[in-house]
């Protein structure tokens, strides 16, 4: 399954890949057939990149979810920070169950998403409320393109592990966790979204 918003992107790839191989056939053009190849490459890649696998989370409903694939780089107090590599699903999704209350874009700029000061880069800011109080997941766009495609708006309510949105090519995603949470992860991790507990809730006493 390819992730939605994709379309566009490999159809003009595409476009361009089938001139370049008309061209190859048909003329005498000496970049004709490096163009095709090139383009071939570029549609494997984009194919790659923007697959969106199904995810089913085995987790317990105790089980806060990761939004994001990718590697913990960073855990600053009740918030994690997970940097996706261009071979991650870049397709996020929802880690608790709750309501879309509000959600901020913010405009910025071309730091790399893995430094610290990325959260001055083009970003999406999210708040959900659960049952275990509001959580907030902010979508942090790299370097190479910055555009995040969110799926959701405000006053919808998110399944867990549902959907919620993709950012294109390196990125990170912080998400913070709710007071009643115990951390289960750690720097340097690696987390699947929809499928990796991050957390877990406190047991009673």
């Amino acid at each position: 399954m390819l992730a939605k918003g994709s379309f566009p992107w490999i159809l003009t790839i595409l476009g361009i890949t089938s001139c370049f191989a008309l061209a190859a056939y048909f003329t005498e053009y000496p970049y004709a057939k490096a163009g095709f190849t090139t383009g071939l490459l570029v549609l494997i890649f984009l194919f790659i990149f923007f697959r969106d696998p199904e995810r089913y989370s085995v987790e317990g409903e105790e089980c806060m979810i990761s939004p994001a694939d990718g590697r913990i780089v960073d855990i600053r107090g009740r918030k994690l920070c997970i940097f996706m590599n261009f071979q991650n699903v870049h397709v996020n999704r929802a880690p608790l169950q709750g309501k879309v209350t509000f959600m901020e874009y913010k405009k910025g700029g071309y730091i790399p998403a893995f430094c610290k000061d990325s959260h001055r880069n083009e970003r999406q800011h999210i708040f959900i409320d659960t049952e275990h109080g509001e959580i907030e997941v902010v979508q942090i766009a790299g370097t190479i393109t910055r555009r995040i495609v969110p799926y959701i708006k405000e006053g919808d309510f998110m399944e867990k592990g549902q959907r919620i949105g993709m950012i294109r090519f390196g990125s990170r995603v912080d998400v913070t966790v709710p007071d009643n949470f115990v951390i289960e992860c750690n720097k340097g991790d690696k987390v699947y979204a929809g499928r990796t507990s991050i957390a877990r809730l406190k047991q009673k006493e």
